[in-house]
């Protein structure tokens, strides 16, 4: 039995996860800073790396001995080697190096996009390779074809905002609590999508991207004219996500022959966009799979199975493998126009 353990310290949450090679979840355990960065409406990068320095060991800790195991007994430590925050990303890769030195085990330096990319397989056993994939989070917004472990090609990707920022940043100017997601969610079961007229960016193009800065800055403005409820607000700009999504994956659809349609990321955590995918997926007569919405948003338990299998495949690094604050899954991925570092 494979027993990977795998940490988690990309952004504001720290995690810890005790996994096996056989899709179990031995002992799990997260902290999160909200309370910490919503005062600045977002995430303050210090003060996420200075709680990661602190909750970490004690995380790690907790879940050898809730699980009963002993360093020793590890086959292999993963860490979250980016992207992400540099500075939690160096505390948590820093805490894998030295639990790994120490117990004589190899380290797994994990893509943080990789642990999403492959995090439906941790509770999926029938996916399998390749699948299309849709994945959507505060800092990224892609569509890849995922053909292996460590075989990605990248078909789409945003030229500005993510998915994930928009919604944080939409949840700021109605005045909701940060995370934004789940709160713009909530207040849309209240209003009218088709209240406030907003932009879908890029809809109908036949460039592959995404775009949400246009969106983000439209619901600003409705927000100033004052002229609309809140709800109608957060269920127009929620449906207008969903509309770009669905014609960017649909477009994604036609230049694919996988056969399986996969959403992960934290913005799969939203209902609304999950089961608009799903019927997408049913309209093309392809499979669809995404992880339960704990496994969507970030933890340690995708970064443990990441590592189990790149473990199985052979892949682990040296002690001296660098933390990367950018590391896109497909590196030989053309550049996009626009910013290009979401990419």
């Amino acid at each position: 039995m494979t027993l990977i353990l795998g940490l988690e310290s990309s952004c504001d949450d720290s995690a810890a996860a005790l996994v096996t090679g056989d899709r179990r979840i031995l002992a799990q355990a997260v902290v999160g800073q909200n309370s910490a960065h919503q005062p600045y409406g977002g995430v303050v990068p210090e003060i996420a790396a200075r709680a990661h320095v602190e909750v970490l060991p004690g995380l790690i800790a907790q879940v050898l001995a809730d699980a009963g195991v002993s360093p020793h007994q590890l086959d292999a430590v993963a860490a979250t080697a980016g992207p992400g925050l540099i500075g939690g990303v160096m505390v948590g890769l820093l805490a894998g190096k030295g639990l790994a030195l120490a117990a004589g085990k190899p380290l797994l330096a994990v893509n943080h996009l990789e642990g999403h990319a492959l995090s439906p397989r941790l509770t999926d056993p029938d996916l399998r390779f390749p699948y299309l994939l849709l994945l959507a989070s505060g800092g990224h917004c892609q569509l890849l074809e995922v053909r292996g472990v460590g075989d990605y090609r990248r078909l789409a990707t945003t030229i500005d905002d993510a998915a994930g920022e928009a919604f944080d940043k939409a949840a700021k100017l109605l005045g909701l609590p940060y995370p934004g997601g789940p709160a713009i969610e909530a207040l849309a079961r209240d209003g009218d999508p088709t209240a406030v007229p907003l932009p879908r960016p890029l809809v109908g193009s036949p460039e592959p991207h995404f775009s949400f800065a246009g969106l983000k800055s439209a619901v600003q403005r409705a927000v100033a004219a004052g002229t609309h409820a809140p709800a109608d607000v957060a269920a127009s700009f929620q449906q207008a996500v969903v509309d770009c999504l669905l014609d960017r994956t649909r477009r994604a659809l036609a230049a694919s022959d996988a056969p399986a349609l996969v959403v992960a990321g934290g913005v799969a955590a939203n209902g609304a966009i999950r089961a608009a995918l799903q019927q997408l997926a049913a309209e093309h007569g392809r499979a669809f799979s995404s992880p339960p919405g704990w496994l969507c948003t970030d933890n340690a338990a995708m970064i443990a199975w990441a590592g189990a299998e790149r473990f199985a495949a052979g892949l682990v690094d040296p002690l001296d493998a660098p933390a990367r604050a950018r590391w896109p899954l497909d590196p030989a991925a053309e550049a996009v126009r626009g910013a290009g570092v979401k990419a």
